[in-house]
């Protein structure tokens, strides 16, 4: 049986996946805002992408008998100065998330709820993806500095992304 403290810390990071695909969508606003409309479609995939997390964390704490919570999300960031800041500063983001499923992962093994650490495997392995992606978009903007024509080609590549890729 899973502890009080493991559950709460489950609809925590239930919540904090809510609260990524809100970033996420924050950031493809102003994507979108700028007319980049290949990027805010890699951002609302992305922001997709996040909410199916959180209803695999959903799923998993109802399926263990607990009491799934919602809570209020917090007003995410809306400004941004260029596309390279949207992805440096999704990068930091993505680096916090792999702290807390860190420290998730920490407590289920501490706890030997062996489902539980089953469960966050997934997640670990995801978080390596995720800052993988965004460090080598990031770096592929710094190449590319101000040539229009591959800038372009960037957002089209990214701008054919679906929340299934």
């Amino acid at each position: 049986m899973m502890s009080k403290k493991l559950a709460k810390g489950l609809n925590d990071q239930m919540n904090n996946e809510f609260n990524a695909a809100h970033v996420y969508l924050a950031t493809a606003a102003y994507c979108s805002n700028e007319s980049f409309d290949g990027f805010a479609n890699f951002f609302l995939a992305q922001a997709e992408e996040e909410r199916e997390h959180a209803m695999k964390f959903y799923n998993f704490i109802v399926d263990m008998g607990e009491e799934a919570s919602i809570q209020a999300l917090p007003e995410p960031n809306n400004k941004f100065t260029s596309i390279l800041d949207t992805f440096e500063k999704s990068l930091e983001h993505e680096k916090e998330v792999t702290k807390q499923i860190y420290k998730l992962a920490d407590m289920a093994l501490d706890e030997r709820e062996h489902a539980t650490m089953t469960f966050l495997n997934w997640f670990i392995d995801e978080q390596v993806e995720e800052e993988a992606s965004f460090d080598g978009i990031i770096q592929k903007i710094k190449r590319i500095e101000n040539d229009s024509n591959a800038f372009y080609m960037l957002e089209t590549e990214l701008g054919k992304r679906s929340s299934e890729s």
